[in-house]
């Protein structure tokens, strides 16, 4: 398996007793990331919640880091990223901080050190557009929001 090298930074000492972000399990493709707060925060149903976390990296150039539900989040609590996935961008060097929604009606409560999020690496590829005036043919064409119809 290979490994990136990210550097991590955290913004406040006293926060330095929750855990950094690390993977639950060997096959884990997301590692999980903690909610950094002093205070409970609740989230009522429907409403948004922006989450620190202490956490600055620095991404190497050609990455980004998405920020990605956790699915026991969302299937016991129906607890989303609003923004899913988010993206850090290479060049951000600032907080990370989650945009949490509530899906659901009931309350959700974050507590300090909660897992809130998972955060994976991803290789991007740069975009060169080559105007046209023809495309190629496929076999769906211009067939848009079902049109393969029914699963």
């Amino acid at each position: 398996m290979d490994f990136v090298n990210v550097k991590l930074k955290r913004i406040n000492s006293a926060f330095d007793d929750i855990p950094l972000p690390e993977y639950a399990t060997f096959g884990s493709a997301g590692m999980d990331i903690r909610a950094a707060i002093n205070d409970e925060i609740i989230i009522e149903g429907g409403k948004v919640a922006l989450v620190p976390t202490n956490l600055q990296v620095e991404i190497p150039e050609g990455y980004e880091i998405q920020v990605r539900p956790r699915s026991g989040l969302a299937a016991k609590h129906s607890i989303g990223i609003l923004n899913s996935p988010g993206t850090i961008d290479s060049d951000y060097r600032g907080e990370i901080k989650i945009i949490l929604f509530n899906f659901g009606k009931e309350n959700f409560v974050i507590k300090r050190g909660d897992r809130i999020a998972q955060i994976v690496l991803s290789k991007v590829a740069k975009i060169k557009f080559q105007a046209t005036g023809e495309l190629n043919t496929s076999s769906r064409g211009d067939g848009g929001f079902g049109h393969t119809g029914k699963s």
